[in-house]
């Protein structure tokens, strides 16, 4: 994410998807692949397969004429190794390979960091739920007052949405890809499948049934699931955004938020940032799901666009979880002003019911209840 990415997306996430992380993913793949064929491999292979000896801006530039970086890469190697060696790195693969495995690793690994910001922001909500489970408020349908509830149960289903898309993210079993020039290992005999099958453990990657060259079932299942978790994460910034305004005045993010011009602002900024980064990883996921049908054994441009966009969907998701982690960590609830804010006619449905209602907290219904349940997913999620 560009410009002033830093605003956006945590330092270590941003170290996960840079270019160096890429290269050091694509060597692993080369490395795993070594492994896979060749027992006793030459010490000298693995001296060639260091990031430090490559230069990833270079290697970008050289490849533009393959439209990949892993045909510089591969000859920068063999150029290391001599006729001796050289052969013996890459071999039976094709460039989609390693870029796809790549690809991967460099999700797996975004994951576990992603994973931290959303542990700790489910963990913030299931604190304000439980924290605020009388707090009565009222319920907005159509940003109008609707019936009283209490923003512990608001927080509640926030957290639910949290879990349910951490969860989502944990279940996915992320593929190595190896299948050769067309995807039908030639070049390895008759091993091709035990060679897969070793390549995967080596990696820690899930072993595909076959190549998935142009069945992009992985990608599109990643960006789908990075989009749900997005807009978890974006449920709660909008609502902490509405319920921040002057008029309002319910909640408040503590510390941050100045102006430039007007020293009263208290601005909502993590809730804002969440958000902003919610549409980044959702327009990106988009494009890795337009991207997703492929021409016969090699796609004519929709493979190309993945790599930006997959970065962009892991950049945008990971800054949505560590800004909304922010915001509620430091979530400030006036829970007089919510009292104060209700208006009486949010009980105008206890009326017309018959239900003896006479305050806004004799008609919350389930609340507690769903709370409770909510409180429960968490534990055991």
């Amino acid at each position: 994410m560009s410009p002033f990415s830093a605003i956006f997306v945590p330092d270590e996430l941003a170290d996960a998807l840079s270019d160096a992380a890429w290269l050091e993913a694509m060597l692993d793949a080369e490395r795993a692949l070594v492994n896979a064929q060749w027992r006793e491999a030459p010490a000298a292979i693995g001296d060639a397969l260091r990031a430090d000896r490559y230069d990833v801006a270079a290697l970008a530039m050289e490849g533009r004429g393959p439209g990949t970086p892993v045909e510089p890469l591969v000859r920068a190697i063999r150029a290391q190794l001599g006729e001796e060696h050289g052969e013996l790195v890459h071999h039976g693969a094709t460039s989609q390979d390693i870029l796809d495995t790549a690809a991967m690793l460099i999700a797996q690994r975004a994951l576990r960091l992603i994973d931290a910001d959303l542990d700790a922001a489910a963990g913030a909500c299931a604190r304000l739920a439980d924290e605020h489970r009388a707090t009565v408020t009222a319920a907005r349908t159509l940003l109008q007052q609707a019936v009283p509830t209490t923003f512990g149960y608001k927080a509640a289903l926030w957290l639910v949405g949290l879990v349910e898309a951490r969860d989502r993210l944990a279940a996915l079993e992320l593929p190595a890809q190896l299948g050769g020039a067309a995807g039908t290992l030639a070049a390895l005999g008759g091993g091709g499948v035990e060679v897969l099958s070793r390549y995967s453990s080596e990696l820690g990657l899930r072993e595909p049934v076959a190549p998935w060259h142009t069945t992009r079932g992985p990608l599109t299942e990643l960006a789908g699931a990075l989009s749900a978790m997005a807009n978890a994460c974006a449920k709660p910034a909008r609502d902490i955004v509405l319920l921040a305004q002057t008029e309002v005045g319910e909640v408040s993010e503590g510390d941050g938020g100045v102006s430039s011009t007007m020293p009263h602002k208290r601005n909502p900024v993590q809730a804002v940032l969440a958000d902003a980064c919610a549409r980044h990883a959702r327009a990106n996921a988009a494009l890795l799901i337009e991207s997703g049908v492929h021409e016969h054994e090699r796609a004519a441009g929709a493979w190309h666009a993945e790599w930006c966009a997959l970065n962009g969907a892991l950049a945008g998701a990971g800054g949505a979880a560590a800004a909304i982690a922010r915001s509620l960590a430091r979530l400030q609830v006036d829970a007089e002003r919510m009292r104060a804010n209700i208006s009486p006619d949010t009980l105008s449905e206890a009326g017309r019911l018959g239900i003896d209602a006479g305050r806004p907290e004799d008609y919350v219904g389930s609340t507690d209840a769903f709370i409770d349940r909510a409180l429960a997913l968490h534990r055991t999620g």
